[in-house]
């Protein structure tokens, strides 16, 4: 049976989100503060509920980045899970290293090592206005179908590795 899965690269400036066979968008809200919140969460769940019983793959928080954003970034990835719990959509988080390792084989690559990883496996140029982040996202939605065993490309066992560190028990078979 075919799952669908969302991958969610969450961020207040673009928002990566990646379903269906070849889908991926960035979104994104000039609103400030709570209004930002609310319309963020409600762009992310029309987005999701686009797709009929989805699981969704979030990235986790970078626990590393020091930048007077990890409070708000905090706030959104609270808004959105609580969203997601409330619709009863099952969701896992992917910690950034893992994301990276199963893009590129390292978790520590940087953000164009992995988009360059992910053009050359896939042939797709992400590029533009939000392109990392549609590709964050895709990444991510890519794990969830490889660990349905429904990954869309054959990856080195080494990439696949990184699918080991995730809690999937959220997500039943």
């Amino acid at each position: 049976m075919k799952v669908e899965v969302v991958g969610l690269d969450l961020s207040l400036t673009s928002t990566g989100v990646a379903f269906g066979e070849d889908f991926t968008q960035a979104i994104s809200t000039a609103h400030k503060g709570p209004k930002r919140l609310a319309v963020m969460r409600d762009l992310v769940m029309t987005a999701v509920s686009t797709v009929s019983a989805p699981y969704v793959v979030i990235e986790g928080y970078s626990f590393g980045s020091r930048n007077s954003q990890a409070h708000s970034i905090g706030e959104l990835g609270g808004v959105i899970r609580v969203a997601l719990w409330e619709r009863a959509i099952p969701y896992v988080e992917i910690a950034p290293t893992a994301r990276a390792k199963f893009a590129t084989g390292r978790g520590n690559a940087s953000k164009n090592e992995v988009v360059s990883a992910i053009s050359a496996r896939t042939g797709v140029v992400w590029s533009g206005k939000g392109g990392d982040d549609r590709c964050d996202a895709w990444i991510l939605q890519e794990m969830g179908l490889a660990h349905f065993g429904q990954a869309r490309f054959d990856w080195p066992v080494l990439n696949m590795m990184s699918l080991d560190k995730v809690d999937w028990s959220s997500f039943s078979k």
